[in-house]
């Protein structure tokens, strides 16, 4: 089941239209130019918005990984991972907005 955009990426779409279209289309040019999975992909831009602390980008990460099939210990440990990179309390956090999505699924 395809997740439905956050609001104020909807509202971003609606007033740069074109500016969004270059940017999805970016986005299926990434995840199709290589070898790895969908449910990886995610995965990795998960953690790489963990790593930027965007707590958006997390849901939005999270809600797509679960929609490509990862399971919550999978969504869990691709942020853990980045303990020794970007410190336990970042992950904390990054847990802590992963589990916004996980739960109110």
């Amino acid at each position: 089941m395809p997740t439905t955009p956050a609001d104020q990426y909807l509202n971003l779409k609606q007033r740069h239209p074109e500016l969004l279209d270059a940017v999805e289309a970016l986005g299926k040019v990434t995840k199709t130019d290589g070898p790895l999975d969908e449910k990886t992909a995610h995965l990795i831009q998960l953690a790489a918005a963990a790593a930027i602390r965007s707590e958006g980008a997390v849901h939005s990460h999270t809600k797509r990984a679960v929609d490509a099939g990862a399971t919550p210990d999978e969504i869990h440990h691709a942020i853990i991972l980045l303990a020794n990179t970007i410190g336990f309390p970042n992950i904390v956090a990054a847990l802590s907005w992963a589990d916004d999505v996980i739960e109110g699924s």
